[in-house]
């Protein structure tokens, strides 16, 4: 049955206060209007909501049960209404999805920066793998999410932002000091332990996927779920790590990259937020830093 909010409201207020007059001075409408709309939904309904007499009104049979509904939906209403006031005065809150590699070797200083900008925010970020990522947003369980790309799980649903690009690269210590200064092709890297992430990740796929265009099956020795485990594993000699090149920093001085005779191809860094799902104020200040 289609019946407008509105007539429901004017039956609540009426219903709590069993007073036309009392009901238009919480509405804002004149006591005509309050009765209107009594006589629209009555009619709607096909029911008698109230006996009315010159002095007093109250409630029959029918409308006591209508009330028993209307009243808590009314109040559910109204904790909303209240709860977004409030997110908006505290400065609401966003939900962001990103592998922890993301999260430490990129996101960190936005993260900083909107807090410090945004202080009364609440920020909460999910760890997953990128393509988990995608899962969490297409379920609505966080706003947005940066991800490695390509990325297979994105569906056109999604709004794509290109952030920045990035290559992978291999990285090894002293053990494997012959390498410097050689270009080794994958035939000859896929003679080597190498060390990546699971098969859980976009990294996994994109090197699968490098090693088959060159006839060649990728078994690597090690796979883990964490970028910083790889370098920690290379960095004790225990074979050549696989990692994105925003990884490296003035740390790892005990490692260099072993380069490839084909030079990889880019990937991206990308945000992506679902375009059916209305953006609040705060996600969309978080969106204005990658501008």
């Amino acid at each position: 049955m289609d019946i407008n909010y509105e007539l429901y409201k004017v039956f609540y207020h009426v219903a709590s206060t069993l007073s036309f007059s009392e009901a238009s001075k919480q509405l804002f409408i004149s006591q005509s209007a309050v009765s209107q709309s009594i006589k629209t939904l009555e009619r709607k309904l096909d029911q008698t909501l109230f006996i009315r007499s010159t002095k007093h009104v109250r409630l029959t049979a029918e409308g006591e049960i209508l009330l028993r509904h209307i009243e808590p939906a009314i109040h559910l209403i109204q904790r909303g209404e209240s709860q977004l006031i409030d997110a908006a005065a505290t400065g609401g809150q966003i939900r962001i999805g990103a592998s922890d590699t993301i999260c430490r070797y990129f996101l960190v200083p936005y993260l900083e920066r909107f807090h410090k900008e945004y202080p009364n925010a609440h920020l909460k970020v999910i760890n997953q793998t990128s393509l988990k990522c995608v899962e969490l947003l297409a379920s609505g369980q966080v706003d947005l999410i940066i991800s490695n790309y390509p990325n297979k799980n994105i569906s056109s649903s999604c709004s794509v932002k290109k952030i920045r690009k990035f290559r992978d690269v291999f990285i090894a210590n002293h053990s494997f000091g012959n390498l410097k200064g050689k270009k080794l092709t994958f035939d000859e890297l896929s003679h080597y332990p190498i060390l990546m992430l699971d098969k859980q990740s976009t990294t996994s796929e994109f090197l699968h996927r490098l090693f088959q265009q060159h006839q060649l099956d990728l078994v690597p020795e090690i796979e883990l779920t964490s970028n910083d485990l790889l370098i920690d594993l290379a960095r004790i000699g225990l074979g050549i790590a696989f990692i994105p090149d925003y990884c490296i920093d003035d740390k790892m001085k005990d490692l260099f990259i072993v380069s490839t005779r084909d030079e990889l191809p880019e990937r991206e860094l990308i945000l992506a937020y679902n375009e059916q799902i209305p953006m609040t104020k705060t996600v969309q200040n978080f969106l204005d830093f990658f501008q």
